[in-house]
Formats: C-alpha cells, sequence, structure tokens
C-alpha cells in the first residue's frame, strides 16, 4: 500500500512539474521562488496554484489574502487582540512551513526573529511573522520581473 501511494505521488509530483514548465509565465516566477531559502518545490506548487495574485498585489492586500495579516476584532468600546483569520489556509500552512526552514537559514529573518523574540512574543507568532514576511519578499521579486 505504502509502495503504491509513493509511486501516485511521484507521478502527481511529475504532472506539477509539466504543468509549470509548460506555462512560460509559471516557469519563470517558479524559477524566481526556487532561489529563495525555504521555498522548495511544495511550497511553490501550492503558492503558484492558489495565490495566482501574486506580483499583482500590494504587500498588504496579498498578505491578507493569504491569511496572514491581523485583523481587529472591535464592537463598540470594546476591543480584542488582533489575529490572522479568513484568507487562504493552504496558502498559510504552506508558508508557516517554509518559515520553520528560512527563519534558521536566512540572515535578516534570523534577526527578524530575534528581535520579536526579545519583545517575548509566543513561537508561533514569531512563525505567522516571518511567513508574512517571506510572501512580501515574494511579491516583491514577482512583481520586479
Amino acid at each position: 500500500m505504502i509502495a503504491l501511494l509513493s509511486t501516485q505521488i511521484s507521478v502527481l509530483d511529475q504532472r506539477i512539474k509539466a504543468i509549470i514548465a509548460a506555462d512560460r509565465a509559471l516557469a519563470e516566477q517558479a524559477a524566481l521562488m526556487s532561489t529563495v531559502p525555504g521555498i522548495g518545490p511544495t511550497v511553490m506548487a501550492v503558492l503558484l496554484g492558489e495565490l495566482p495574485e501574486l506580483g499583482t498585489l500590494c504587500r498588504r492586500k496579498i498578505a491578507s489574502l493569504a491569511g496572514l495579516a491581523p485583523h481587529a476584532r472591535k464592537s463598540g468600546s470594546w476591543k480584542g487582540a488582533r489575529r490572522i483569520w479568513g484568507g487562504r489556509r493552504k496558502v498559510r500552512e504552506a508558508l508557516y512551513i517554509a518559515a520553520l526552514s528560512a527563519s534558521r537559514r536566512v540572515p535578516a529573518l534570523i534577526a527578524m526573529r530575534d528581535r520579536v523574540r526579545a519583545k517575548g512574543k509566543p513561537p508561533k507568532t514569531i512563525l505567522i511573522a516571518i511567513a508574512r514576511q517571506l510572501l512580501v519578499i515574494l511579491n516583491a521579486m514577482i512583481q520586479k520581473s
């Protein structure tokens, strides 16, 4: 059973690579994304498939669309904590995994992680902030190309 599933996964991976290679725009975006540490083939495929707006929106809108922007919870005089919600869950999950890797390998993100940790933020909040920064970086790279 495991061998069958492994075969099916490898066939699907090859199909995804072929689809990306067949489209010139997707291939160019994939080439740019692959230069960023933490962005592997799985995260790249999720971003290309689930977030076609990447490179066309401003940093705040793309973060909100991906579900990485904090939204205020207010009602009258009551003010709750800002939380991330909404957006595209698959994109948020993929970027969270990429942030785990990138927060250990990219000097700018390591410095950001250390700054936010020094302020006493919880580890998951730090990873979400890094995931958002990673998305903003990818968005800017694709916009400039």
